[in-house]
């Protein structure tokens, strides 16, 4: 397979987690992640379940892994997330060294991988996580649209 078939297989996987967030009335956000190759980890957002801020889908996607890996730090692994990431989000994933982040939809109100602030081009910072937006932009973007629609 090629890498950009690659990265759709995963951010499919990643959009089934956000579908199940969606069906628990969670905002529908979705991440895998994967090292040599092997989902380490996937998640769905869960703040309103667990009543915790910060249990975004990549944060408890990165704790798993973590667990797994019996290392906080998950180098040599990407990360396939349906949402850009916050600026809470691209600092743990810098933290554990992420080497590459793959999103979906862009967030315009609170992206922090480049649509409002992007922490990952910032050169002072240790570690270097490469990223690429839009993969299955429109599919991620959609569930977004669908899931506020019918909050309103």
């Amino acid at each position: 397979m090629t890498q950009a078939e690659l990265d759709q297989q995963y951010m499919r996987m990643a959009i089934e987690q956000a579908q199940l967030a969606a069906q628990s009335g969670e905002v529908p956000v979705g991440a895998v992640l994967v090292k040599d190759g092997q989902v380490i980890s996937k998640a769905f957002n869960k703040p309103i379940a667990n009543h915790d801020p910060s249990a975004h889908a990549e944060m408890l996607a990165l704790r798993e892994a973590a667990l797994a890996e019996e290392n906080y730090r998950i180098p040599g692994s990407t990360l396939y997330v349906t949402l850009e990431p916050c600026a809470m989000c691209s600092g743990a994933m810098l933290h554990a060294r992420i080497d590459r982040v793959v999103y979906g939809a862009s967030d315009p109100k609170t992206g922090a991988a480049g649509s409002v602030l992007d922490i990952f081009a910032s050169k002072q910072i240790n570690h270097q996580t490469s990223v690429e937006g839009g993969i299955m932009s429109e599919e991620c973007g959609q569930l977004l649209r669908d899931f506020f629609k019918g909050r309103r």
